[in-house]
């Protein structure tokens, strides 16, 4: 399997170098020169697998320069630091299906990829002996998952923007109480936005990635959504043993598109999902997209989901590639019409195509605090405010042909005051969590400027 750039100048590329150039050297995401298609008998062969056997059948498809031993180890090693036996359990709550992805060490879905991720880091570098420096932006999940993913670990410095205050005090907290020499949190004072324009502009700048060894860890990065992929076969294995469906529809929160991306190419591999239910919250740019054809950027809202606060979803480009049927001549004309104007021009038959996979609603934060407190009130469950837009999402779009599966993005307890707000009182506290207020704590405050961001990586990795 080799890998290519959505802007079609880089191609060919083997799986383990697509790893660790992150994002392409012509500006655009990489992608799998071709999805391998699952038959039937290749499902029912999957069905019964515990999730680690599950996670190498179908990452082996994609990984093929990595020897099946090594990634067996890989994904092993990375599964055993999940508290729940079944690593993503799926639990039936008020009619929905409910995938828990928050059993990792920083209780949110990207340590399913992450904790994978950092181990594939350390395998590849030690093995090329090189030196990696992560520089990444995070609306509050992915930049906890990445440093406990690569905390610690030989041959990697890990650089994590987050927007100063706009993030839950305790993703907040799961960051900069980290305090390896090998990692560095930088708050801008700007939004994840900023931040993640800073980054694919250091990443654009191709001489300065390739003098400093810059790698991505964000969702840019092509392992971050094959790790993903896997736990859409997963639930689709739970659920249709349960209930005997073939199909299945999936209700996700994203802002980033890259979860939801995931469920799509496991739909492309075969896997039978009905309809993808995409959730925002007030940054609803995608949903715009999916429901009026207005793909247009707005300003950034401060929501009760602060993950999901964002206006440039840095997977959409890999979705577009596919809508625009492999054309990266017209995706190339597209972003740039993009970043010039801040709008996408969609015709009415993209849109055709684009509603067959895809149905999406906007919940704001009176939705989602009145769907935490009811859910809680009839199941006794608690939801973190960005499950609670993909659960009232799904009950506003589903037509109850086929079951439905709402992805659990984050435990509670990460989010304490919308919950405290929605019920009355806090989530109880997992074990990890306990006294992370007295911990110590280094994080630098900066302006949101990519030359200051660039001089900062220049001094530290000069003294590392």
């Amino acid at each position: 399997m080799h890998y290519i750039s959505t802007r079609g100048k880089v191609s060919g590329i083997p799986f383990s170098e697509a790893v660790l150039m992150g994002l392409a050297d012509d500006g655009g995401l990489l992608l799998p020169s071709d999805i391998p298609r699952l038959t039937a008998g290749d499902l029912a062969a999957l069905e019964k697998l515990d999730y680690p056997e599950l996670a190498f059948q179908i990452m082996a498809r994609f990984a093929t320069d990595i020897p099946a031993n090594d990634l067996k180890d890989l994904i092993d090693r990375s599964y055993a630091t999940f508290t729940d036996p079944d690593i993503t359990p799926v639990v039936h709550k008020d009619g929905l299906f409910i995938l828990e992805l928050f059993h990792g060490p920083t209780l949110a879905f990207k340590d399913v990829a992450l904790q994978f991720l950092g181990n594939l880091f350390e395998y590849l570098l030690t093995k090329q002996d090189r030196q990696l420096n992560i520089l990444g932006a995070t609306s509050g999940d992915t930049g906890s998952a990445a440093i406990y993913g690569v905390r610690g670990k030989k041959n990697i410095n890990i650089f994590i923007l987050h927007p100063h205050g706009k993030v839950s005090k305790v993703q907040e907290l799961q960051m900069t109480t980290v305090t390896d020499p090998n990692v560095f949190n930088l708050a801008i004072r700007g939004t994840f936005d900023d931040g993640q324009a800073i980054v694919k502009e250091i990443f654009g700048d191709v001489e300065f990635k390739q003098d400093y060894c810059l790698g991505a860890i964000n969702s840019i990065n092509w392992a971050r959504v094959l790790a993903q992929i896997v736990y859409y076969f997963h639930a689709w294995n739970r659920v249709r043993r349960q209930t005997g469906c073939q199909r299945i529809t999936f209700s996700v929160p994203t802002g980033n598109f890259g979860d939801i991306f995931a469920g799509y190419i496991a739909k492309r591999m075969g896997l039978p999902i009905g309809k993808l239910i995409l959730a925002t919250n007030a940054n609803n740019i995608l949903t715009r997209f999916i429901n009026n054809g207005d793909y247009s950027v707005g300003d950034v809202h401060p929501t009760l989901s602060p993950s999901m606060d964002i206006q440039k979803a840095s997977n959409f480009e890999r979705y577009l590639y596919y809508l625009l049927q492999g054309d990266s001549d017209r995706l190339r004309a597209a972003m740039e019409e993009f970043n010039l104007n801040g709008r996408l021009p969609v015709d009415a038959q993209l849109l055709k195509t684009v509603r067959e996979d895809f149905a999406s609603a906007s919940i704001d934060n009176a939705r989602t605090l009145d769907t935490i407190a009811g859910f809680e009130r009839q199941t006794g469950y608690i939801l973190d405010p960005h499950t609670a837009t993909g659960i009232a999402a799904a009950r506003e779009l589903s037509d109850g042909s086929c079951p439905v599966v709402c992805l659990a993005t984050a435990h509670p307890a990460k989010f304490p005051d919308a919950v405290q707000q929605a019920t009355g009182r806090e989530p109880d506290r997992p074990a990890c969590l306990e006294g992370i207020e007295n911990r110590p704590r280094r994080c630098e405050i900066i302006d949101a400027d990519a030359n200051i961001v660039r001089d900062y990586l220049r001094a530290r990795i000069a003294l590392n």
